[in-house]
């Protein structure tokens, strides 16, 4: 865990390969909201889409520094549920092939949360 002396430095002696899924998950739907955000900024929802890829980028450098994992876990579960209901809500029935690759990689990492929360129980 990542103390006041180590600062908030990467802390990778403690990640598994399901760590690593879920940054490396966390990181692309981030990246796709952060695209999507830029791209509609001029618009309410583009800013809705910044602050998802905050979120999922603030989560998985939160799982990097070994902040309080099991937190992020159990708040990262909800968040990304939050997402795809979101998606679903607004997108219906005009859905897209780039919205079906970004939930199937949100639900993957959901998935990947709740093993990671449990595991660590």
């Amino acid at each position: 865990m990542a103390t006041a002396d180590q600062g908030l430095s990467i802390q990778t002696d403690s990640l598994t390969g399901l760590h690593w899924l879920g940054v490396a998950l966390a990181a692309i739907s981030g990246i796709i909201h952060l695209v999507l955000g830029v791209n509609f900024i001029s618009d309410p929802l583009g800013w809705a889409f910044l602050i998802a890829a905050i979120g999922f980028f603030a989560g998985a450098g939160a799982v990097l520094v070994d902040y309080k994992r099991r937190l992020m876990y159990l708040l990262g579960i909800p968040f990304t549920v939050g997402q795809v209901v979101a998606w679903y809500v607004l997108n219906a029935p005009d859905f897209s092939p780039p919205g079906y690759a970004d939930k199937a990689v949100q639900i993957v990492l959901i998935v990947v949360l709740i093993v990671l929360y449990r595991r660590e129980a």
